[in-house]
């Protein structure tokens, strides 16, 4: 089996393309999973110089999305799609993040229900120094498509 930091970010989480955010995961186990992003001009998020801090919730919102495909690869299963259902205490030290600077992204989880519900606490980095906190509460149902056919239909 590879190690986490042999598979490509795309593998880990459902978002593709310009979305998925991460370059890549540098370790993972069954509690926490530190992810690294490279701020780079061509960015998604990239302006005036900058990826604003209100970023770092997303960069964090991916790491738990690659921390819970890291698990699913471990039951030989495919990444589920989650939900972001909300954030509390989230404090960031500065504005954003500037060109060429590498945040390494930190999340630890707190519990998770049988339900899907979960809690993580996360940070991000810089130099390692602590510039981002907050707690993530996310959802992953079992069955992503019937969940959002039967929110759709209310």
């Amino acid at each position: 089996m590879r190690e986490p930091h042999e598979i490509p970010v795309s593998e880990l989480v459902p978002q593709a393309g310009a979305m998925c955010l991460l370059d890549k995961v540098l370790s993972a186990d069954t509690e926490t999973l530190s992810a690294q992003v490279t701020i780079r001009a061509n960015g998604l998020f990239f302006h005036d110089g900058a990826v604003g801090a209100w970023v770092g919730m997303e960069y964090m919102a991916q790491a738990i999305a690659a921390w819970a495909g890291w698990q699913a690869r471990q039951q030989a299963q495919l990444p589920k799609i989650g939900f972001l259902l909300g954030c509390r205490r989230y404090v960031s030290q500065r504005p954003g993040y500037t060109l060429g600077e590498i945040l390494h992204i930190h999340v630890s989880r707190q519990f998770q229900a049988d339900n899907g519900l979960g809690q993580f606490d996360c940070r991000i980095e810089v130099n390692q120094t602590v510039v981002a906190t907050a707690a993530l509460t996310v959802f992953e149902p079992s069955d992503a498509s019937l969940f959002l056919e039967e929110m759709d239909h209310g």
